[in-house]
Parts: structure tokens; C-alpha cells; sequence
């Protein structure tokens, strides 16, 4: 069974609370927790992991993975990312999602990343937690471009985290064009809908954009995929809507994804 979750990063302008109960109330079972410095802080990493989880019992969620982003090709990045890696293992999550340059990356050092990510790395090993690189950035911006930076990483604890909007926000390339030849390096999936273009920023909900999520998941359920998904909106930036508007427009993702047979 492939979790589907919503993530907090949906509800960035809202509490953690005010996040978990609109992903509940919207009829998520499942949710992606976000530590990203400086842009999503519901969980802060020196936060108990069984205190976190019981936060979510109460809203009667289960968390699937953890969004840890920061710059991988700084020394503070590296360090959060390590954090990030150490606290989901407490917590017995096995994903930490994150990416190269962190949230706000555009153009990225290379080679800064590569003298980082083994450390990230040999940290994700000894842990038994998977860090998922997101289709982001410049670097990651496309397939074509990530299957190379993953030869180059060569490690089996750096996988994929593929974002369906992000490929075509960065690279111009349509996810279900560009999804089939990265299928086996992913370990976990962004489910987000863009209304379409390179750097436009617009992100509704699933199924008023121009994703097709139809062959998207087809794609994946075809190649075996086992991973978690999880559903992020982020809308058209801040100001973001209003809460009950963020909360039904996850609602209205979850009825056409449960109406494409995912559940």
C-alpha cells in the first residue's frame, strides 16, 4: 500500500496545529511533516519525537516522512540535514525528504553538495533512514539531469523525492514525459498540481491544474512503486488563502486522487 498523506508545507502561513487538524478534517489519514528552517518550522528537530507524535494521535494521524530542508552545500545545512536524519529515526520514520540548495535554491555549487552528501549519507545508513533529494532547483531540475548527480552521489541511502510540479516549474518538462526514466531511484513522491509553464508559480489543488495525475500514477503503479505519496499545495505564494480555503482545496485533492484509485 502506498500512504497517502498531506503535508504540513500545504498549510506555511498556519500553526502545526492549525495544519494537522485542516489535513485531518480534509480526510487525510496520513501526513509529511515539515522542519524546513526559515519557511515551514511545524517541528522543531529539539522537539521530543514522542511528543510529536502524540500531537498527532490526537488528530488520529500517522506520519509518513519528514520535509528537512536546508542547503546541503553549507556546513549549517549539512548539520539541520543531519539533525533532520537522526530525529526521523527516533521518531521511526524513514524518510527524510530535503534538497540540494534547501528551499529557497536557484543556482546551486555542485560541487559544495557533493563534498557534503556523503557525510548526510553515512549518517542516513548508520540511522536506517532513506534522505530523499527533491526534484528542485537547477540541479535537480529534471530527470535528465538527476540521474547523473546520482551516479555521482553513489550512495543507496540518497534516493529521489519526485515533485510533479516542481519538474515542470524548474525544467519546463512534463512529469509524466519525464517521470518514466527515474522511477526505480525514488523513495518518495510530491504530488502537486501546476497550472502550467517554467518558474509560475501556482500550485491548486489536484486536478485543477494541468498534471495529469491519471498517467502519473499509472506510471508509477506500472514500475512497482511502493513509496509514500503526499499532497503539498503551495498555491500562488504567500499571501497564502484562508484556512478553510487551504483545507477544502486539500479536500477537493484527496476526492480526485481517491477517484483515481488512489487511497
Amino acid at each position: 500500500m502506498n500512504p497517502l498523506a498531506g503535508h504540513t508545507n500545504t498549510y506555511h502561513t498556519y500553526g502545526f496545529e492549525e495544519a494537522l487538524e485542516g489535513i485531518a478534517a480534509a480526510g487525510y489519514r496520513y501526513v509529511e511533516l515539515s522542519a524546513v528552517p526559515g519557511w515551514t518550522e511545524h517541528v522543531d528537530l529539539s522537539t521530543p519525537p514522542a511528543e510529536v507524535r502524540g500531537v498527532l494521535e490526537r488528530h488520529g494521524l500517522e506520519a509518513v516522512s519528514l520535509s528537512g530542508h536546508s542547503d546541503l552545500t553549507t556546513r549549517e545545512g549539512l548539520d539541520h540535514g543531519i539533525a533532520a536524519v537522526l530525529w526521523a529515526a527516533e521518531y521511526g520514520l524513514p524518510i527524510v525528504n530535503t534538497a540540494v540548495g534547501g528551499h529557497q535554491s536557484a543556482d546551486e555549487n555542485e560541487a559544495a553538495f557533493l563534498g557534503n552528501i556523503a557525510e548526510l549519507a553515512d549518517a542516513a545508513e548508520s540511522a536506517g533512514v532513506v534522505v530523499a533529494l527533491e526534484i528542485h532547483g537547477d540541479i535537480m531540475a529534471s530527470s535528465d539531469v538527476t540521474l547523473p548527480l546520482l551516479e555521482k552521489i553513489g550512495r543507496e541511502s540518497v534516493q529521489v523525492n519526485y515533485d510533479t510540479a516542481n519538474v515542470e516549474f524548474y525544467s519546463g518538462e512534463k512529469a509524466v514525459d519525464d517521470l518514466p526514466k527515474i522511477v526505480p531511484h525514488l523513495a518518495h513522491v510530491h504530488l502537486k498540481d501546476t497550472t502550467g509553464g517554467k518558474g509560475n508559480w501556482n500550485f491548486p489543488a489536484i486536478g485543477s491544474g494541468v498534471v495529469d495525475f491519471g498517467r502519473v500514477l499509472a506510471i508509477l503503479r506500472d514500475a512497482g512503486y511502493t513509496g509514500p505519496y503526499s499532497v503539498e499545495l503551495e498555491f500562488q505564494g504567500e499571501p497564502w488563502p484562508p484556512l478553510t480555503d487551504v483545507t477544502e482545496a486539500m479536500r477537493r485533492s484527496r476526492e480526485h486522487l481517491n477517484a483515481l484509485g488512489l487511497e
